[in-house]
């Protein structure tokens, strides 16, 4: 009964503002701070590999279709064979300057090579856990924060990360690979699983299950006898606002 009023409720209040309203009652993610990167190029022997840009342009995709704004998302590939590369610290103050514009919430999306060191990040560094702990709080300070890291040994961040503002999602535990690196493959395939979770997850906690599960398919799958085991950390502040945080889809 009280339900079906509040439908109704709801219908009226849209019928009577109009369209443009619909368009933008839904902007949960409005003011928030979208970064994507792609800090590696290379295969395991150095050669270059389409699959970390790959992924950064798709999960960018993805999450643009799932409502995170446009003016507010950068994304960056550390490649230096680019048509017009750009450097480590170009990209820190981007990120940097995005954030300080956009201030109601980060989502920060990383895909590299990993190694129990942290995260390649561009030609000559390494990204540890603490520098990115450190990074993330310049960045994001106290605002709701999802981190996501598509690594080998990416579970190394969770601890450094960890925060009662914070969801962390890591590609692998802080002791295993992940896999799908290499020239054959269209996506690292950490990354190739969000990218196939995306347009039917319904919020960060749906997605991160969602690409779990798909990654232990993939695995099986292949016959991988050491699984990556993805990891999730998710603080005390998110355990309640992450079931608000709900994608938006386009109208059928």
């Amino acid at each position: 009964m009280c339900r079906g009023f509040s439908l109704i409720v709801t219908a009226a209040l849209l019928a009577a503002a109009g369209p443009g309203f619909a368009q933008t009652w839904g902007g949960r993610f409005d003011g928030w701070t979208t970064a994507v990167i792609a800090g590696d190029w290379r295969d395991s022997g150095g050669q270059p590999i389409e699959a970390f840009d790959n992924a950064r342009r798709d999960v960018t995709r993805g999450l643009l279709a799932a409502g995170l704004p446009r003016d507010s998302l950068v994304d960056f590939s550390l490649r230096p064979d680019a048509a017009e590369p750009v450097t480590v610290a170009e990209v820190l103050g981007e990120v940097a300057e995005t954030a300080s514009r956009a201030t109601r919430g980060c989502l920060l999306y990383f895909t590299s090579h990993g190694s129990p060191e942290g995260m390649v990040f561009g030609p000559d560094a390494t990204l540890a856990p603490a520098d990115m702990a450190n990074l993330v709080r310049q960045w994001c300070g106290t605002r709701p924060t999802v981190v996501i890291v598509s690594a080998c040994y990416s579970g190394v961040f969770v601890n450094a990360l960890a925060a009662p503002n914070r969801m962390v999602l890591t590609a692998a535990s802080r002791e295993r690979t992940s896999f799908g690196c290499g020239a054959e493959e269209t996506y690292p395939w950490f990354d190739g699983c969000v990218i196939e979770t995306l347009p039917t997850a319904t919020d960060f906690l749906a997605l991160a299950a969602g690409t779990r599960a798909c990654v232990a398919r993939k695995e099986q799958e292949a016959g991988v006898a050491v699984p990556s085991e993805p990891q999730m950390f998710l603080g005390a502040e998110m355990q309640l606002r992450a079931p608000t945080l709900r994608f938006q889809r386009p109208p059928a």
